[in-house]
């Protein structure tokens, strides 16, 4: 086949895809530039690379065919293998579909973003993939990122927390990304239900950036404003430049209650905005979930 046929027969295969699919490769393929992979030496079955023997190593682990084939010792590695299934959850909650202005993504799209690019890091890594609450089902291989956005895309639209999934596997690693503005009591009673499988994880909240500032450099976040929330619960604030320090306090001991939650469970606590690159967080993400 002609350099232009496969062109346009991938562009046609592309076209297929859903659009978070083709934006997740984009995004993990960013992040991919940049790290090495996460692939180290360890217990585990799949082969990883043919290394010199050293003084210390045990004999048994001598590879004697490939030795043969030189006038050196060499030993067989494999690949360390400890945390082969990641479990991810996106908040679905009505409070992550808004967004501060038309040119930004709402928090809903940015989660299921990361979600999707995250997926597809660990799923090119040789791992496999599952969703909290999305029917026990594992995925793998390259092909499994296209299920995994249709799976999100199915789970229904009303959590603000992941539910307790008793199909987890133990010992999975696991990854929640949400805004987290719900009661701490809430979120402690979630993560410790997983914590306790036992299941290890990361919690990233994601906010827009004027929930951060109340607005402090927007024109319609002054003087009287009336907020609402789903359309049935609204508060009428007087003077928005006299509450914003409050604001910015008790969403930092908010923050603070989060961070503790994850490291009373032994997880980890990042944060995100939506005016800040995806490959940013991602990262993030893909460094906090490499083996120790």
């Amino acid at each position: 086949m002609s350099a232009p046929a496969k062109t346009l027969q991938a562009e046609a295969l592309g076209a297929r895809l859903p659009p978070l699919v083709v934006a997740a490769d984009r995004v993990a393929a960013t992040v991919l530039q940049g790290v090495h992979g996460r692939r180290r030496s360890g217990q585990g079955d799949a082969f990883w690379q043919y290394r010199p023997f050293l003084p210390g190593d045990s004999a048994t682990r001598i590879d004697w065919r490939q030795s043969a084939r030189s006038d050196r010792l060499f030993i067989r590695e494999t690949e360390w293998e400890a945390a082969q299934t990641v479990a991810l959850w996106s908040d679905a909650s009505r409070s992550m579909e808004w967004t501060s202005g038309p040119g930004r993504p709402s928090k809903r799209e940015r989660a299921d973003l990361l979600l999707a690019a995250l997926a597809s890091l660990v799923l090119r890594g040789g791992e496999r993939v599952r969703l909290i609450g999305g029917g026990g089902r594992s995925h793998a291989g390259r092909a499994g990122l296209t299920t995994v956005v249709e799976t999100v895309s199915a789970i229904g639209k009303s959590r603000s927390l992941p539910p307790n999934d008793p199909s987890l596997p133990r010992h999975a690693r696991c990854v929640l990304i949400g805004d987290f503005l719900a009661p701490l009591e809430k979120i402690h009673a979630a993560v410790a239900a997983l914590a306790a499988r036992p299941v290890r994880g990361h919690v990233l909240q994601v906010l827009d950036p004027e929930e951060e500032t109340l607005g402090e450099s927007n024109r319609h976040y002054s003087g009287r404003v009336l907020f609402e929330w789903a359309g049935d619960a609204s508060v009428l604030v007087p003077r928005v430049e006299m509450v914003r320090s409050l604001y910015a306090e008790r969403l930092r001991q908010h923050r603070a209650g989060l961070a503790a939650i994850a490291a009373a469970a032994g997880w980890t606590f990042l944060t995100h905005r939506t005016d800040q690159p995806p490959a940013q967080a991602l990262l993030a993400l893909w460094q906090a979930l490499a083996p120790d």
